[in-house]
């Protein structure tokens, strides 16, 4: 997901950590519980000042929520870059209370299904990260004042299944509101004309990616090597753990030897999923090839569907001899273009490697809203700097790029549609007014989902919390 600009100095390391688990709803230890109607001091409800014994502020259903919870929330808005100025903790008691809420009914209805294989799975990816930005479980442990790993790995199993139950509640009290092309119209006039949104300038972008052609020698280097690691392996006893950690290229892993938990529905690509269920315990496959590079696979267990494994991955070399021919190619493809040979789109067609985009004539998909347009303020800062100068008509000259797997490339770009800003317009700006109304109807829809649930919960919140002004009706008057 991309970053969002924070005004803070500095995140260490430890704090990505943190902010991590606070994004999956972290919550502590409660080390003493503040009785219904002892106050709490006024200068405790500023976040930051100074340190308080934690303490249970409020209980939805089976699930708590603590004081500090919303000292957790300050922190994660800081590190968005989002002002806490104006922010409440009453405010952040409520949302808090809102994803309990979500949870408890979640574990109400028997058509949600959240299985802990799943959980494991999630957590192990997270842990991995946290581990490569901590550097080590015992530090890990210190952070979060817990006596073990295991300690650990339960507090937060918890926490990301609370989450998860909390997301897919959601998720099914609004994947069933429609909205018909009628309620869109009626929405849009309903709106006072000085009301109107006014929608920023926007533009919409075509590529052609040419791909560095690997050699056959330096697929055969990877392989040669993993069929080396697999023999030390077998033949000679060393560890696959260990080999793990030194050689492959998969960051996710690598701090942890290269382990994963997984079953079928398990979101790795299907080469990967196919030799690894297709393995015995013990046993270690030969060279493979996915659309990562090539690995190798060691089964260390088989529960039913579940398998625990080990994997190492290594990735071919692109020699400096193919990204030049590749830099050649798309000058030739740039000139042609520019010289009304072809047109840009022709040339996605019939030339670029990216098979995502080559289809439809090259044109990028906005990741956020899946349509066409990209808006100038909510860009990525990358593609905006590479296409911002760029003229009517022109193509930007090769550009070098690296994607998430590491593999270099070279693409040209070429801004296809520029809109000004302007006020909302019903027949250019159907689809964005369309999400409006839907997420108009969907937020109703929460809304009157949310007052019924509360009236059939166990709501109860102590202290100086109970003053708050809520915009849900939790003290059920």
């Amino acid at each position: 997901m991309p970053l969002k600009t924070t005004n803070m100095k500095f995140i260490n390391k430890t704090a990505i950590a943190l902010l991590l688990l606070v994004t999956f709803g972290f919550s502590s230890e409660a080390q003493e519980i503040i009785p219904e109607d002892a106050p709490v001091k006024k200068d405790s409800i500023e976040p930051f000042k100074r340190k308080k014994i934690d303490g249970i502020i409020a209980t939805v259903g089976e699930y708590i929520i603590l004081d500090s919870d919303i000292d957790m929330e300050y922190i994660e808005l800081a590190s968005q870059g989002i002002s806490t100025e104006n922010v409440s903790r009453c405010e952040l008691l409520g949302k808090l209370m809102e994803d309990r809420l979500y949870a408890h009914q979640a574990l109400q209805d028997s058509t949600i299904v959240v299985k802990d294989s799943e959980i494991n799975n999630m957590m192990e990816e997270r842990i991995a990260y946290m581990l490569s930005q901590i550097g080590s479980m015992e530090k890990m442990l210190k952070f979060y004042n817990k006596k073990s790993e295991e300690d650990f790995r339960s507090f937060f199993f918890d926490v990301l299944k609370q989450n998860k139950l909390s997301t897919e509640m959601r998720n099914k009290v609004v994947e069933e509101v429609e909205i018909t092309p009628e309620e869109v119209r009626t929405f849009f006039k309903k709106i006072p004309k000085e009301d109107l949104p006014t929608f920023g300038a926007e533009m919409e972008v075509s590529q052609i990616v040419f791909e560095p052609k690997i050699s056959q020698e330096e697929k055969q280097k990877v392989i040669d090597k993993l069929n080396e690691i697999r023999n030390d392996v077998l033949n000679n006893g060393a560890s696959f753990k260990t080999k793990a950690v030194i050689f492959t290229q998969d960051r996710a892993s690598a701090s942890t030897g290269g382990f994963y938990k997984m079953n079928r529905k398990t979101q790795f690509v299907k080469e990967f999923k196919e030799v690894a269920f297709s393995l015995n315990e013990g046993e270690i496959s030969k060279p493979f090839e996915t659309e990562f590079g090539y690995h190798i696979i060691l089964v260390e267990k088989i529960r039913g569907q579940e398998v625990d494994l080990r994997h190492i991955l290594l990735t071919p070399k692109v020699s400096d001899e193919a990204l030049k021919e590749a830099k050649e190619k798309a000058q030739l493809v740039r000139q042609r273009i520019m010289d009304g040979e072809l047109s840009f789109a022709d040339a996605a067609r019939s030339m670029s490697d990216e098979k995502e985009t080559r289809a439809n004539g090259g044109i990028l998909l906005n990741p956020k809203t899946m349509d066409s347009k990209f808006e100038l303020t909510k860009m990525d800062p990358t593609l905006y700097g590479q296409v911002s100068n760029l003229k009517d008509n022109e193509v930007s000259v090769p550009i070098l790029d690296e994607d998430q797997k590491g593999m270099k490339k070279y693409k040209l770009l070429m801004v296809t549609n520029r809109i000004d800003s302007h006020i909302a317009d019903y027949s250019t700006d159907y689809i964005k007014i369309k999400d409006l109304a839907l997420k108009e109807k969907q937020f109703e829809a929460i809304g009157k989902w949310s007052n019924e649930k509360i009236m059939e919960t166990y709501i109860k919140i102590n202290g100086e919390y109970r003053n708050c002004q809520f915009m849900n009706n939790w003290m059920k008057k």
